[in-house]
C-alpha cells in the first residue's frame, strides 16, 4: 500500500505489536475497517481504559486495576510459598495449570549484565522485604529456562538461603530456552510438582 494514509498508519501500528507481522497487521486493519462502528470503539475504550487503571500490585508487583491484586488479596491462597516469575504473563500461565495455591512475585525481567540490567532493575529488593515478615516458608523459582533465568534463580538462591527459607527451582516439564508463557497447562503443572530444591 505505502500510500501514508490511514490505512498505512493503522497497518503499521498493529505491526508495531509484538508477534504480529505484516499479513497479520493488514488483516486486523481490515477487519476494524469493515466492522460495525462500535467494535473499534469498544476496543479503543478498553485500550485507553485498561492503560489508565492498570498499576503494578504493591505486594507482589503484577499487573492489577485492584491493590493488592486479586492473588494477593485471596485468604484462601497459601502465603508460606511465594513463586517468583519474570513476568505477569508467567503468573496467568502458572494460573492455568490450575496446580498452584500460593503467592507470587513478579520480578519484571531478568539478570542480564550484557543489556545493563542488574537487580537494582527488578523487583528483587521488593521481594526480599516480603521475606521479613518471616511467615514464608518456600521460594519457587520459575524464571525461564534459559541463560538469563537460570543466571536469576541462582542469584536469588544465593540471597535467600541464608535467610532459612527453602528455595526450588521448577524442573521436570521445561525444556531448556522455553519460555514459561508457551508452556501448556499440562507441562507447567508437571514442572511446579518436579521442582526442586537449589543448593
Amino acid at each position: 500500500m505505502n500510500n501514508g494514509g490511514a490505512i498505512d498508519r493503522l497497518v503499521h501500528q498493529f505491526a508495531s505489536l509484538p508477534g504480529i507481522g505484516p499479513k497479520t497487521a493488514q488483516r486486523l486493519a481490515f477487519y476494524l475497517l469493515n466492522a460495525s462502528p462500535e467494535v473499534p470503539e469498544n476496543l479503543a475504550s478498553a485500550i485507553t481504559e485498561a492503560k489508565k487503571s492498570i498499576k503494578y500490585c504493591s505486594v507482589c508487583s503484577n499487573l492489577t486495576d485492584t491493590d493488592p491484586c486479586k492473588i494477593c488479596g485471596d485468604v484462601k491462597r497459601n502465603p508460606g510459598v511465594i513463586c517468583v516469575v519474570q513476568e505477569p504473563k508467567d503468573v496467568i500461565a502458572i494460573e492455568k495449570s490450575r496446580g498452584y495455591k500460593g503467592l507470587y512475585h513478579v520480578l519484571h525481567g531478568a539478570l542480564e549484565p550484557s543489556e545493563g540490567i542488574g537487580p537494582d532493575n527488578l523487583t528483587i529488593r521488593q521481594l526480599l522485604k516480603r521475606l521479613e515478615s518471616g511467615q514464608v516458608t518456600e521460594i519457587i523459582l520459575a524464571t525461564n529456562s534459559d541463560v538469563e533465568g537460570d543466571a536469576t534463580a541462582i542469584y536469588l538462591a544465593r540471597l535467600i538461603k541464608p535467610l532459612g527459607i527453602k528455595v526450588t527451582r521448577i524442573a521436570h516439564g521445561l525444556p531448556a530456552g522455553s519460555y514459561l508463557e508457551y508452556a501448556d497447562q499440562i507441562t507447567l503443572s508437571k514442572a511446579m510438582e518436579g521442582r526442586r530444591e537449589i543448593d
